[in-house]
């Protein structure tokens, strides 16, 4: 079983799709938040094409919950895994509120990065362009299936408990993809979220210049964004590229939330495109 200690020593879980390598991997942050990663898959095969540590953060899968389940906290225990690893810099990649992980490692540990990117992001907490789901959502408007969702959204999560929320978020699913084919259903049942540590991920805020410290890496970033993300939106995923000094988003036309899912060979391309610092 592939361990890891943390900061305060807890023993962490993580995937490693090939342990005992010597090829330095891709560390992949789940988001949710707070959502086992098995809802990433093999990444729309990219597991093949390259060796994937993905970690089961605090409180989520195998890993124990407790204290410092912060996101700003748990870059730390990336720190741990990093040395670990036996790596002198890191490739990190983050999905939705996995970015928020990666970013606050990009932050406190910026000379450890290789290389980072971060997949439909939540952004506007990071940049000064207005949210634009609004817009997103108004066009998808008249399908039954999608105003359902909206509703179940404006209704607000269930907080009683994991199963209540899970099925709360079935019921908004939808708003995550582009269309709701069989493979996005399928999909949407994949990773069952874990709601204390959910609390906890959002239980500390990070310093407020923590859009300075971004500006201060030096690592290549792509940021990867949907057309149709009705979630996190399109125009604040591409302006936070802007906010690296070498910062490149890449659009995938007719995607939502999950790009792997909608447009495998597309993400594959986006997730292959740019060399690291090594």
């Amino acid at each position: 079983m592939p361990i890891h200690t943390g900061a305060d020593g807890a023993q962490l879980y993580h995937d490693d799709t090939h342990p005992g390598s010597a090829e330095p991997p891709l560390i992949v942050l789940a988001g949710g938040a707070a959502r086992h990663p098995d809802y990433l898959g093999d990444l729309a095969g990219l597991g093949a094409r390259q060796r994937l540590v993905t970690p089961h953060l605090r409180g989520v899968g195998r890993s124990p919950g407790g204290q410092h389940g912060s996101y700003w906290e748990q870059a730390a225990d990336l720190e741990g895994l990093r040395e670990h690893l036996g790596l002198d810099r890191i490739r990190l990649a983050g999905h939705s509120a996995g970015t928020r992980l990666a970013t606050a490692y990009a932050a406190r540990f910026p000379e450890r990065l290789d290389q980072l990117i971060l997949i439909t992001p939540p952004a506007t907490h990071l940049v000064g362009v207005a949210p634009d789901t609004d817009r997103l959502r108004a066009r998808r408007r008249g399908e039954p299936v999608f105003d359902a969702a909206l509703a179940a959204a404006a209704e607000g999560p269930d907080l009683s408990g994991d199963d209540a929320f899970h099925a709360w978020y079935a019921r908004c699913a939808p708003l995550g993809y582009a269309a709701w084919t069989r493979t996005e259903q399928e999909h949407a049942r994949t990773g069952r979220f874990a709601l204390p540590a959910m609390r906890a991920y959002f239980g500390v805020e990070p310093p407020a210049d923590i859009a300075a410290l971004l500006g201060r890496v030096a690592a290549p970033v792509t940021v990867i964004a949907g057309t149709e993300d009705c979630l996190t939106g399109l125009a604040p995923v591409v302006a936070l590229a802007d906010l690296f000094p070498d910062g490149e988003a890449v659009v995938i036309e007719d995607c939502g939330h999950y790009p792997w899912v909608e447009k495998p060979a597309e993400f594959v391309a986006a997730m292959l495109g740019k060399r690291s610092n090594g």
